[in-house]
């Protein structure tokens, strides 16, 4: 499905897992090769200890990977999440946010590991960081991306 960044930004800023837990798309680049999301802490998305739930640590990151491959990638390739994992590394009661890109480099790589019809399976690394520089998560991500072959006719 195609969006344009303001659409995809507007829709998922009112998707209702996003808005129930505080999660916001701050920015999409036009060329889709970078966005920023954040979260804020709430009475409603703290744990039992008052720090950030760790699974809308995870939420805030989770879809954004597959969304701008496929944006970037188009109709001619299967973009599909593999595996995911995130490591909690301090807790937090800060605004949190996460820069997730895709480098030139990566694109390139994706291209060529593709170029046949092979699957490829492409890891991302996100950092996710409290207001005052400190590392809160890290989340790691494997994204299933296959060219799509012509079809016989």
């Amino acid at each position: 499905m195609k969006f344009t960044p303001r659409s995809y930004k507007f829709l998922i800023n009112v998707y209702p897992p996003y808005l129930g837990t505080g999660i916001r798309v701050d920015h999409v680049d036009s060329d889709w090769k970078a966005l920023r999301v954040s979260m804020s802490m709430r009475w409603y998305n703290r744990n039992a200890v008052g720090t950030h739930f760790g699974g809308s640590l995870y939420s805030m990151v989770d879809p954004h990977v597959m969304i701008l491959l496929m944006q970037l990638l188009g109709n001619d390739f299967v973009v599909w999440d593999h595996s995911a994992s995130i490591e909690y590394v301090k807790a937090s009661k800060e605004r949190v946010t996460a820069e997730i890109a895709i480098s030139d480099k990566k694109l390139s790589e994706i291209h060529q590991k593709t170029r046949n019809g092979e699957k490829f399976y492409a890891k991302f690394d996100i950092d996710i960081i409290g207001s005052s520089g400190e590392l809160v998560a890290k989340a790691h991500k494997t994204i299933y991306i296959r060219r799509k072959l012509p079809q016989a006719t």
